[in-house]
C-alpha cells in the first residue's frame, strides 16, 4: 500500500466540482472576490460541518445558486461584474429562492442595506471574527451553533 494517495478530484462522483460534499451536511455558498478569504473560510465551516462552495463573481454565484439552491448565501457587496446587490435582487425575484438566507459581508455602512430589513438578510461588517461568520450563517438557517 502506498503511503501517499494522490487526490484526483474528478474521482469525487459525489460532487460535480470535486469538492468533498456530503449528503445531510448544510451547504453553503460563499460569493467573493478575495481568493484568500475563500480558503480561510472553507477551512472554518468545515470544522463546524458545513460544506462551503466559493465563487469569485456575483453573476457566477447568481447561476450557481439557481441551478442547486445551497441552505444559505454569504455575498460580498461590492464584486467585480455584477454586485452583490444585483445578485440579491435577482434571486428575490424568483419565488422559490425568496426566502433563501442571504449573508451580506460589507466594507461599508450598514445603512445601504436598510431596505433589506425583515427579508431573510443579515449585515456583517469586515473585517469579521470567521467564527461569528459560521455562527450567523447557523442562526439564518435556522440551526444552533
Amino acid at each position: 500500500m502506498p503511503l501517499f494517495h494522490r487526490y484526483d478530484p474528478r474521482s469525487r462522483a459525489d460532487h460535480p466540482h470535486g469538492r468533498r460534499y456530503h449528503p445531510g451536511m448544510p451547504r453553503v455558498l460563499f460569493a467573493d472576490d478575495d481568493p484568500i478569504l475563500h480558503r480561510l473560510l472553507e477551512v472554518n465551516f468545515r470544522i463546524e460541518g458545513i460544506t462551503l462552495e466559493s465563487v469569485g463573481r456575483g453573476d457566477a454565484a447568481l447561476e450557481r445558486v439557481v441551478a442547486a439552491p445551497p441552505d444559505a448565501l454569504v455575498l460580498d457587496s461590492t464584486m467585480p461584474g455584477m454586485d452583490g446587490h444585483e445578485v440579491y435582487r435577482r434571486l428575490r425575484a424568483v419565488p422559490a429562492l425568496a426566502e433563501l438566507p442571504v449573508i451580506f459581508l460589507t466594507g461599508r455602512s450598514a445603512h445601504e442595506f436598510e431596505e433589506y430589513v425583515g427579508t431573510h438578510v443579515r449585515i456583517m461588517t469586515k473585517p469579521f471574527d470567521p467564527t461569528e461568520l459560521v455562527q450567523v450563517v447557523r442562526e439564518a438557517m435556522g440551526e444552533e451553533g
